[in-house]
């Protein structure tokens, strides 16, 4: 599928040692038509879903870009290599686009144990690295120079879900279930930063090792505590995992996940005939839900491209994150114009200023914040599918409707199941 793509795209196993291209000016990855970015994200393993949708939704703008006549006349050539969702791998792939391959910047991580590790390199060679699927506070703070991010950080978003679970449900019992990593942690820091902001604390606290599915332990942790709500960091297969396991020991409280946790994903491994009461943030609205029309007045756009360089796929608010990231990264390109080095192109990431990336929340950088959108939006699972929350109240009575259900799953059924173990589609 994705050599069928317009954009040029060189998986690991046909990278290599090339000579210089002619026309090339001084400033790696730029030739008189054409610009390079490299790309480092899971295209395999238990967060390939992710990797593969965030891939296909800038794929499906930056072909467009290029059958239009490229930026600045230059087509936008992409290497991408797969890490698997493992850090070492992804600190070699980078290594390997930086000095090997010679990019002009990087685009599109997916992962904060992942792109965590490779900050170092980035500003020891002054490299820029454009969009990540990822929220995590250390892109963001201190601030970094050559990282731009564009979604709302995982503080952003527990805040939001805390204030809610507190002040909405008038929840005071929340438990947090962690991948061990600093992706987990920095879920977890932002949540017990939120319960603190509201005098409270979690009640307790449970965790898996990443890429495993050994829930037990930690979820038996969190319902001795009787909580309330769950938040959940982590990744789909192992959160899918641990609803079906706490469900089936009893507990009929509230579950909420990050947006790294992946909304369709999870779904479709629970199934249309989960009616589990779970909440899920997100730094934009999901593409296909009728409520969410309003809020993405450039929706079109992406529903149409995905259909034209994949056509198999169907819009999901992951691949949208990719093409809002592709986006930004064209933007950038295009005020940048023919003069490109990586400084001027930081500089013209900088200027922009309410630019519409398709939804209600317009993208904004300055010279000392590179982080474009803020806003958190929230979606709730109803048997399958994913629905925006318009009404607080609504979600008070499917708890309380919840509460009352005395037929539950076996421990058999909940700790396994078609998709538990969260295999790739």
């Amino acid at each position: 599928m994705l050599a069928a793509c317009v954009v040029t795209v060189v998986l690991a196993a046909c990278s290599g040692e090339s000579s210089p291209e002619k026309g090339a000016t001084s400033t790696p990855g730029v030739t008189s038509d054409t610009v390079t970015i490299g790309c480092s994200l899971p295209l395999t393993g238990h967060a390939s879903y992710l990797g593969k949708q965030t891939l296909y939704g800038a794929q499906a703008y930056l072909n467009a870009v290029n059958e239009a006549g490229g930026v600045a006349g230059r087509t936008i050539k992409l290497i991408t290599l797969d890490d698997g969702y493992d850090p070492p791998r992804c600190v070699a792939n980078t290594q390997q686009l930086i000095v090997e391959d010679r990019v002009f910047c990087l685009f599109s991580y997916v992962g904060t144990p992942t792109t965590a590790k490779i900050i170092p390199l980035l500003e020891e060679a002054r490299v820029p690295l454009v969009g990540s699927f990822t929220g995590a506070d250390v892109l963001r703070f201190p601030f970094r120079r050559y990282i731009v991010n564009i979604r709302a950080s995982y503080y952003q978003e527990t805040a939001a879900a805390v204030d809610h679970l507190v002040s909405d449900l008038g929840f005071d019992r929340v438990a947090v279930l962690y991948q061990y990593d600093a992706y987990g942690f920095d879920g977890l820091k932002g949540t017990e930063m939120a319960l603190k902001s509201l005098g409270l604390a979690p009640v307790a606290r449970g965790s898996y090792i990443r890429g495993t599915m050994d829930v037990e332990e930690g979820v038996g942790r969190l319902l001795e505590a009787n909580p309330q709500a769950i938040v959940m960091i982590g990744t789909y297969g192992p959160c899918a995992k641990a609803i079906k396991l706490a469900r089936a020991r009893g507990y009929r409280g509230l579950f909420y996940a990050v947006s790294f946790v992946g909304a369709d994903e999870i779904a479709r491994i629970l199934g249309p005939g989960d009616d589990t009461p779970l909440l899920m943030s997100q730094v934009a609205p999901p593409p296909d839900l009728p409520e969410a029309a309003a809020l993405l007045t450039g929706v079109m756009d992406y529903a149409r491209l995905l259909a034209r360089s994949f056509p198999e796929e169907r819009p999901n608010v992951v691949g949208l994150e990719g093409f809002i990231n592709a986006r930004v990264l064209v933007e950038g390109l295009r005020r940048a114009g023919r003069e490109l080095t990586r400084e001027h192109f930081l500089d013209a990431i900088e200027s922009i200023t309410n630019f519409s990336v398709g939804i209600a929340s317009p993208v904004s950088f300055a010279k000392d914040r590179h982080q474009g959108l803020e806003r958190v939006y929230f979606t709730r699972f109803d048997h399958g599918h994913f629905q925006m929350v318009t009404d607080w109240g609504r979600i008070k009575e499917i708890l309380a409707a919840s509460a009352k259900m005395t037929s539950v799953p076996t421990e058999l059924d909940g700790a396994g199941g078609p998709g538990a173990v969260g295999s790739d589609r």
